[in-house]
Parts: C-alpha cells; structure tokens; sequence
C-alpha cells in the first residue's frame, strides 16, 4: 500500500508538471489581465498616468451621458438580431441541399465552406468594400438595370445591411456542423411521416427541426457570441471611424476607439465588461429556454 501511494504521489507530481505551462499561460495571460482590467474598469487611466479609482463613474458615464455609446449598441443589436437568424437559416438551407446532392457533393461543400475558411480577415474586408463601394462591381451591376445607389459604404441605410451581408456570406462553419447532424437523422422517420401522408414543409416541421434541435442551439449561441464580437470588418469598411453616421460603429469598434484613440483605458474596461455580463446573461438565458425546445437522443423528458 505504501509503493502504491508513493506511485500515485509520483504520478500527480508528473501530471501537475505537465499542467504547469499552461497553468502559468492561463493565469498569467487570461486570469490576471482580466482582474486588472476589472480594476481599471473602477479608475480613470490613460496608459500615462496611474490609475485614479473614480468608482461607478464609468458605467454611470456609460449609460447616462454618452449617445455614442448607446448608438453602438443599437447598431451592435441590429447586427446579432437580424444577421445572425438569416446566417443560420442560410447555413440550414445549404445544408439540406448538400445533404440531398450525391454527385459532386464534396466540391460543393468546399466551395460553400471556403468564405469561412479566410474568416473575417482583412484581405475579406478591403474585397468587400471594392466589391460594394462607389463604381465597384455590384454598384455597377444594379446601375445596369436601373437601379442607381451610388455605392453601399457610404450609405446610412445601406452600409448595415451590406455588413450583415458580409456575416451571411460566411456561413460555411455552422452549415457544414448543420450538415452533420442532419446525416445522423434517421431515413426511417421520414419515410413513416410519408407514410403517415406528411409532406415536405410537415416533415421539416416535424421531423428535421426536433432531431436538429440540438445543433441547431450549438449554432445559435456559438453564431450569436461571435456576432457581439465582430470588429476586423466594420474597422476597415469604415476606416476605423464608425461612419457613415455611426452605422458601422459595433460595439467592439466604439470600445478600442475609446481604449487606443482617445486613451481612455478605464472607461473601455468598463466597456469590456459590460460586454461580457451581457454576453454571459444571453448565454444563460439560451441554455435555460433549451430545455423546452432543445431534445437529445435518449432523451425521455
């Protein structure tokens, strides 16, 4: 008994050991830099000076006297709550095309999950902003048949639904898990929902939606994080300004301007963590509400 507690000692030693890089990277580049950016969430700083503890300050400024702020807000809402429905519905409707194409369905899948596979890359964003700028392809395309905008970028109504379109267009990931989870649907049960005389929109209803509805919660909280998260494209589209009229300036943007441009480490703290309490709050609420939508295999509730 003693040899095994020795070995067993040995052992956690040499577990611990191997644990220790990343333990230190995790306290060390995660951990403490998130409890000192908690800290000067609370102060006045501006990278030059020390910090200057001013309390609730910053998210009183936050909330009651800065319209920008509460514009990039708005902004940021618009793009989760429009663009990231249509993204996934986009992804789901490719997925069950692919599923149900048998010649030339990995060349397909490729090419539908090539614009993730780049990201939200800068290269991605400058095509994108020639594509939709003044005379670019697709302005020049819609002057063609009458339709004369003079250009998506510099547009107030217009520049939002072209950064949705950017996020829409890069739906490869969440199409290719869609396409996953529908392969693990059993024929069976649609073949019983024919026979029960269901049709298509009936068995989508019934069937694909239920044994979906675990992916189908995956894909909307990863989709929806990501969506509060975006920055790279609205950066360049915008040249770092937020315009036209604010109409790119996401919440993101807003909050390194504040932080990098105008030196206000301690208010985009603030910022930060406001971000992440409502980030957490909107996942919290998804994974209560799933129990009543959201069904497992062997799942008997």
């Amino acid at each position: 008994m003693r040899r095994g507690s020795k070995q067993a000692a040995r052992e956690t030693r040499a577990g611990y050991g191997f644990l220790l890089p990343w333990l230190i990277g995790f306290f060390g580049l995660t951990v403490g830099p998130m409890a000192f950016s908690l800290y000067l969430a609370f102060t006045r700083y501006n990278l030059f000076t020390d910090p200057q503890w001013i309390g609730f300050d910053n998210f009183t400024r936050m909330f009651t006297q800065d319209p920008q702020f509460l514009q990039s807000v708005q902004v940021t809402l618009i793009y989760v709550l429009v663009g990231t429905p249509i993204k996934l519905a986009a992804a789901l409707g490719v997925a069950m095309l692919l599923n149900a194409v048998t010649r030339g369905s990995g060349f397909f899948r490729s090419a539908f999950y090539a614009p993730s596979l780049i990201g939200a890359s800068v290269s991605v964003a400058i095509v994108w902003r020639a594509m939709f700028n003044t005379d670019g392809p697709v302005d020049t395309g819609l002057s063609s048949v009458g339709i004369d905008i003079g250009g998506w970028v510099g547009n107030v109504d217009l520049v939002l639904p072209m950064m949705i379109l950017l996020a829409v267009w890069q739906f490869g990931a969440p199409m290719v898990i869609f396409l996953a989870g529908l392969k693990q649907v059993p024929r069976e049960l649609y073949e019983a929902a024919e026979m029960d005389g269901a049709g298509k929109f009936r068995q989508f209803r019934s069937v694909t939606m239920p044994m979906l509805s675990s992916v189908i919660f995956f894909n909307l909280l990863l989709e929806t994080i990501n969506a509060f998260q975006v920055f790279a494209s609205a950066y360049i589209i915008s040249n770092g300004s937020g315009g036209p009229a604010g109409q790119t300036n996401f919440y993101t943007l807003y909050l390194y301007g504040r932080a990098f441009r105008d030196g206000q480490m301690g208010y985009a703290s603030a910022m930060a963590w406001v971000l992440l309490l409502v980030v957490a709050v909107i996942a919290f609420i998804l994974f209560k509400t799933s129990k009543s939508w959201v069904h497992y295999a062997g799942d008997n509730r």
